[in-house]
């Protein structure tokens, strides 16, 4: 995936994760905090206290814990799922998450971001 686009016309805050090579996209409904987020450092605002998402990204850097990989994995009863893939110097570690806290961590990380194929399948739609 490599664009991430929110949609504000609508009440809800959506995310379009668009396929690398192809022409489909995945919308996903998330809150409002986690939109700004995302768009404030897409948009290159740093705020002067860090804000949750940076103070995540401040704690793994801490421990030397590397975002490898994001991947959103399963979506039941139309609720996204997906697992944060870190490497730590005592190995890898598999942390469920939100998707919206996935892709802001992964956006500010430089990770890169997945989802499985037959949830993609499921709901994605032309771009």
């Amino acid at each position: 995936m490599t664009r991430i686009i929110i949609d504000e016309e609508k009440r809800e805050q959506v995310v379009f994760l668009k396929e690398k090579s192809g022409s489909r996209c995945l919308p996903i409904v998330i809150g409002i905090n986690e939109a700004v987020s995302i768009r404030m450092h897409l948009n290159g605002f740093i705020s002067p206290r860090p804000l949750t998402h940076d103070l995540m990204c401040s704690i793994l850097g801490d421990l030397g814990a590397k975002l490898e990989k994001v991947v959103i994995d399963k979506l039941v009863d139309n609720t996204f799922y997906a697992k944060l893939y870190l490497k730590t110097q005592n190995g890898s570690k598999i942390i469920d998450a939100r998707p919206s806290d996935c892709i802001a961590l992964a956006v500010r990380m430089r990770a890169s971001l997945f989802v499985d194929d037959e949830v993609f399948h499921k709901l994605s739609q032309p771009t």
